[in-house]
């Protein structure tokens, strides 16, 4: 490892090698950067699993305000418009680059994007790849581009720990790998590092997946947003595998209907039916299996014979599990699949610390509010990992320290906190489960052991959730079904974390900060 990095010193560091990552890498240059990931590009992340596509108004009865004001209602009410109206105007654009850089979008018979539907869209706007392998395309096209980029410096095998901080500002990246530990010493660090899946019993994410980023983020003193947002996708291939595969929603995009062991369609009276908002749908799937019955997708009727022309990868998976979708109906339930909330970043990814960037799901740009407009997570970190790109090659970097001291964390394991967090953090929560949440991880948050990353990241979610006294979109509190008139984003900070957490049974002083 130290061989690979010699030499890297001063230059940005990008950790995370997924789309949002590999996108900012990309389009830094011709300035030298480092990206770092823990696995092989591609072989590591959520990206490569992706499977329905990228959102996009690119389609003849389609325009960037349609896409937002669909955008907008699924968020319900906690998008930040403006930002949401600029990342999704970039989105064509976006769709035309990749293609330049050799992505293999799929196309009709005339050589036209083919477009494909999802829940909450209002047009056929889902830009994909090899049939429902959209992600997989994506990182390969990118990581093919990277590794023939001469000013991109690829390590792989080595994970960050700690942010180093001098004088308030990033100064360098504590990183492990397989031969020990060592500081990249650089005033520039830009984190891609994905979602917190991994902290659920029940997910379509990898393990590596359980906040890292967050965790190095507040580590580091910068602000966090709208953590208590965890969208569960309302059809994840049930069974015994971890992660569990994903159905895409393009499966219900093309009319396959949810329905229970003896064939009742539960969602039929529901507007949007099977299309409407996931958050909808996850609480309806979730509403069946907790009254002990059986939930299925039905696409017998819709593809029958045709599922795995449309749809190969899944069909795969299917039959892999014993399923035959053109004939059987799939067996699904909701799993823990994309998080809404992430650091605070401006409208070019910078973050509250001076020298630190986030872009893709670890950051929360205002785009998806308090639900996720399925298809608009990718679009965000090939165009957000632009921005952090253009910003930081405009930025002036100051000489990083010479001397980094750090102390090595052990590597993480988000086991302790995953029975804690899914209990208490599922598609429905409480107040008293959240109490609950806070006591049992802060012990492990606190600790220096393996658990203290991953217990750290769901004791912030838990206190974000406690301080949000509503239902809203993805956040949904048994005991406070309403949704508050005003609609305010959450922010904290760690040391508001801990302060909010020792206090957490006091009346109304243990309430995050509305911004």
């Amino acid at each position: 490892m130290t061989a690979a990095l010699a030499g890297c010193d001063a230059r940005p560091v990008i950790v995370g090698g997924g789309v949002a990552g590999l996108a900012a890498a990309l389009f830094l240059a011709p300035r030298p950067v480092v990206l770092i990931t823990r696995a092989p590009l591609g072989a590591d992340g959520s990206s490569p699993l992706a499977q329905g596509g990228m959102a996009a108004s690119v389609g003849d009865d389609d325009d960037a305000d349609l896409h937002l004001a669909d955008t907008l209602a699924a968020g319900d009410g906690l998008c930040d418009p403006v930002m949401a109206r600029r990342i999704l105007t970039a989105a064509p654009d976006a769709i035309t680059e990749l293609a330049r850089i050799g992505t293999r979008f799929d196309r009709d018979a005339a050589g036209r994007l083919a477009l494909g539907l999802e829940a909450a869209h209002s047009r056929r706007r889902i830009v994909h790849a090899d049939g429902d392998a959209t992600g997989r395309e994506l990182v390969r096209a990118l990581a093919a581009a990277v590794r023939a980029c001469p000013s991109v410096t690829v390590v792989e095998g080595v994970e960050a720990r700690r942010l180093v901080m001098a004088q308030g500002a990033v100064a360098g990246l504590l990183v492990a790998g397989d031969s020990g530990g060592t500081v990249l010493r650089t005033a520039q660090v830009a984190l891609a590092t994905g979602g917190v899946g991994a902290l659920f019993a029940h997910t379509t994410n990898p393990d590596s997946a359980f906040g890292l980023g967050l965790a190095l983020a507040a580590r580091a003193g910068a602000a966090l947003m709208d953590l208590e947002f965890v969208q569960f996708h309302p059809t994840a291939l049930a069974g015994t595998a971890r992660p569990l595969s994903l159905v895409s929603e393009a499966v219900r995009g093309e009319g396959a209907t949810l329905i229970t062991a003896d064939g009742t369609r539960f969602l039929a009276q529901v507007p949007g039916a099977e299309l409407a908002p996931r958050d909808v749908v996850a609480r309806a799937v979730w509403a069946q299996l907790s009254a002990g019955r059986t939930v299925f997708l039905d696409a017998r009727s819709a593809l029958g014979q045709g599922f795995a022309r449309r749809f190969p990868a899944i069909a795969g998976l299917c039959a892999s599990a014993g399923i035959d979708p053109a004939t059987q109906p799939i067996p699904i339930r909701p799993a823990a699949h994309y998080h809404m909330g992430g650091i605070a970043v401006d409208g070019e990814g910078r973050s509250t610390v001076a020298g630190l960037w986030a872009c893709g799901e670890v950051a929360s740009t205002g785009l998806h509010g308090a639900n996720r407009l399925a298809s608009n997570s990718l679009v965000e970190g090939v165009v957000c990992g632009r921005w952090v790109a253009e910003s930081i090659a405009g930025t002036r970097a100051t000489p990083p320290a010479r001397h980094v001291p750090a102390e090595m964390p052990p590597p993480p394991d988000p086991a302790a906190a995953r029975a804690i967090v899914s209990r208490h953090l599922g598609v429905l929560r409480d107040g008293d489960g959240l109490k609950a949440a806070v006591t049992a991880l802060a012990p492990l948050a606190r600790s220096d052991g393996a658990a203290a990353d991953p217990a750290l990241v769901g004791l912030m979610m838990a206190v974000s959730a406690l301080g949000r006294q509503e239902s809203r979109g993805a956040h949904t509190r048994t005991d406070c079904p309403q949704t508050a008139h005003h609609a305010r984003r959450s922010r904290l900070t760690l040391d508001d974390a801990w302060t909010l957490a020792e206090g957490f049974a006091a009346p109304p002083a243990a309430r995050v900060r509305s911004q």
